[in-house]
Order: C-alpha cells, then structure tokens, then sequence
C-alpha cells in the first residue's frame, strides 16, 4: 500500500522547482518527450507522484536521470507546471537521497553550508601550503621555465591527489551503492548475473560519450544537417566540457609526474596537447552554460539553482588558474607562478570534494549507471517474458 506524504512537495521545492500543483495529469509531458518510451513514462509518472505525495515511489524511481532536460514538456505544458524543472528538483532530491552523510542536502538548500565548506576546504590547502611549501627559488631551468617542483614536489602533490581520489571514490561509490539499493534490491527486482556483463557497455558508452543529450534536440534526417543547423550545440557544449574536465583529473591524478614537470616541452608533445585540449574544452563548455543561463535563451536555462552557478563559477575559476600557472612557469616567472599554484589547488580542492560526491558534478556518475540500471531491468523483464511464452 502505497503510504502518502503530503510534506513532500514542499520538500522537493526546496531543490529549485517553485510550484508544480497545476499538473492534472494529461499526460503531454511524457507524448513529447523523446526519451520517453513504454517502460520509462516520464516526466508524467514523476509529475503525479510528487502532487500526491508518494514519497517512496520517488525515492526508488529511476526516471529523473533518464531525462537529459531539453525543456520541451515544459514548453508544451498546457498548465505551465514546469515538469522539466521538475524532473530536475527531483534529481538534486534524488542525490541527497543516496548520499548517506546528509552532506548534499546540506549544502543544495543552504548556501551558508556550501560556501563556508568551499572555504574551509580552502583555508586547509593554504595552511598545508604555508607549514609545509619547498623553497621559494628564483633559479630557473635551463629551458627558462620555473622549477615548481621545488616549491612544490609533485611527489607530495600526488600523495595528496591519492588522499583526495580516494575520499571522492569511497563517498561517491558508496551513494551509487544505496542508489542501486533503492532502485533494484529494495524493489526486490532479480536480475541474473550475467546480465551485469552484458549491459556494461551502456554504462562506459553512456559516461564516455554523453550521448542522449543528442537525443534531446529536435532532429532532421541527416547527422551533418543536424550539425550545421546547430542541433547538437548543448551535446557537443556538454561533452566538450565533461571530457576536459576527465582528462585534467585522471592526468593530474594517475600522471602527475609525467604533468607536472619542471621540462618545457614543445606545443606538440602530447603532454601540452592534452592540456590545451583539456583545457579548450572546459573554456568552451563554461563559456556556453554561462552565456545561455544568463541570456536564458530556452527552457533548460530559465531556472538557475545557486548550486549551478556555485559549480561553473568554481570551474571557471580552476580553469584561469590553471592556465595562468602554465603562462608564468613556461615563461619564468617564479613568484606569480607559486603564489598562482596554490590558488588554483585553493579552487580546485573544495569543488572536487563537494562538485563530485555531494552537487553537480554528481550527475555525471548518477546518469549512465541509471541507464546501466534502467536496462538491466528491461534484460530481466525481456527475459522473464521470454521464459514464460516459452513454457506455455
């Protein structure tokens, strides 16, 4: 039996959306959307569940996350419930839901918890850098470069990355952990083991390719039409964004030595084309979000959760840092490159804590394992059936 709450509206409100009860159920939300098919009927099943107020049925859902928000029920809603932005208030629900520490929902409803945590984190890498920096020297190398291993080893840096890499993995796999829990096990849904082998590929090609935010975007018949009408913007903006961002983190977490180094390569070396990649990426894909939040040009950027801007500002920022580093220590300029270094770490350090496991960033985890969830049940449904008409 199905046990309501009537709180639970105003605690969905909490995440953003300002007032969904105009909803009557008509169903043109989920006849819309592209995403939508048989076994997933969003937005509208989500829609009726937070108007009556079925808590448990939104927390075990797994729909929220299939939708890639390209605003197209809310732009078609005859009531102008906003059922996009809904689906993404129950995603930030969603997330302090699996987060066992209680971290998210403290820092998606209250600024004071997420910027004193943002400067807290920071005040710890500027005090780790006082007692504990190398030698300030004003020696160069011999290319001219400065020697920021000395002031900063990257041996001890990596230690550090490790500590941190190892934090986010525990707090974030441990949330994807009770997501599953909720999802599949407390659903009591069976799938048979080979099927977490045979649905792997969509997890990896999901995360690696962000592909159904292509998917969100009305289409014509040809891909290079798509392309040059500019159909793909939001996708190629969004992957531009989220593989820079992959590729900065697994080489200054796993290849620090071979990153961070005192030697001046030339622009070719795969070193610098990987950061130059990594780092247009991220400028191109700030620069987008930005721009359309504040012009607020379509559907998916009217509404701006202070969370959304605290993650961009935060990325914006380690991306600057980051490239004003390499401008001073390629051209030897020691003291700005130093006092620059420990800024960006100042940046970089509390958006990987809090962005990763507990806000935003968040999503980038939560969206292909939701599809990976998403099809190992369809699997054992299909498979289910297929035994049945084959006994019968």
């Amino acid at each position: 039996m199905a046990v309501i709450n009537p709180e639970i509206r105003k605690e969905i409100e909490k995440y953003g959306i300002e007032n969904f009860n105009a909803c009557y159920n008509c169903g043109n939300c989920t006849a819309v959307c592209s995403l939508a098919d048989e076994n997933n009927s969003f937005p509208r099943n989500v829609l009726r569940n937070a108007v009556l107020g079925l808590e448990d049925e939104l927390t075990t859902t797994i729909d929220p996350w299939l939708c890639y928000y390209c605003g197209e029920c809310t732009s078609t809603c005859p009531r102008e419930a906003d059922p996009g932005e809904l689906m993404m208030s129950v995603r930030r629900y969603l997330t302090t839901r699996y987060d066992w520490t209680g971290l998210s929902r403290k820092f998606y409803t209250s600024k004071k918890w997420e910027i004193s945590a943002i400067l807290l984190l920071s005040m710890l890498v500027m005090t780790l850098f006082i007692f504990f920096h190398g030698p300030l020297t004003t020696e160069l190398t011999a290319e001219g470069g400065v020697k920021l291993n000395t002031f900063a080893p990257w041996k001890v840096i990596e230690m550090g990355d490790w500590i941190m890499a190892g934090l986010l993995s525990f707090f974030l796999l441990s949330n994807i952990g009770n997501m599953y829990y909720k999802i599949i096990l407390k659903k009591k849904i069976r799938i048979p083991l080979k099927f977490y082998f045979t649905e792997l590929w969509a997890l990896i090609f999901n995360f690696a390719t962000q592909y159904k935010f292509s998917k969100c975007e009305p289409k014509e018949t040809s891909f290079f039409k798509n392309l040059k009408h500019g159909k793909y913007n939001y996708w190629i903006a969004h992957f531009l964004l989220m593989s820079g961002y992959v590729i900065l983190f697994v080489v200054i977490v796993v290849f620090l030595s071979w990153f961070q180094t005192d030697s001046i390569h030339p622009w070719w070396h795969p070193q610098r084309l990987l950061g130059y990649y990594a780092t247009i990426g991220l400028l191109v894909g700030i620069t987008y979000f930005i721009f359309h939040r504040i012009k607020k040009d379509n559907e998916k950027s009217q509404h701006s959760h202070f969370t959304d801007w605290t993650f961009i500002i935060l990325l914006l920022l380690t991306t600057i840092s980051g490239i004003l580093v390499h401008i001073f220590r390629i051209n030897g300029m020691p003291y700005p490159t130093y006092y620059t270094y420990v800024a960006h770490l100042m940046i970089l350090f509390p958006m990987l804590m809090i962005e990763v496991p507990f806000s935003k960033w968040s999503h980038l985890a939560y969206r292909p394992f939701a599809i990976y969830f998403n099809n190992l049940i369809i699997a054992a449904k299909d498979s289910k059936a297929g035994k049945k008409s084959s006994t019968s």
